[in-house]
């Protein structure tokens, strides 16, 4: 990483967290040089439904912190192997 790139990524990390989001998501965006409209329609009808079996009960969530816990520990849920 070059010192001017380095500076801004120090700048960028002292930002609130909304505004370093903000970054990171335009950053990503910036790599994307084809958009597969095929996987764009695939993903829509993804959250689509997902959004169908938590709205109708037939899936509950759990909170983020739980989730991370899960991941990072190795724990499987119920259900889960």
């Amino acid at each position: 990483m070059t010192d001017q790139a380095m500076r801004l990524l120090e700048e960028a990390l002292r930002l609130p967290p909304e505004a370093r989001a903000a970054i990171a998501g335009r950053l990503m965006e910036s790599l994307d040089e084809h958009v597969d409209e095929d996987a764009e329609a695939a993903w829509a009808e993804e959250i689509a439904r997902r959004l169908k079996e938590v709205d109708s009960g037939q899936v509950t969530t759990i909170p983020w912190a739980e989730a991370r816990r899960r991941i990072l520990g190795g724990v499987n849920g119920p259900g889960n192997r």
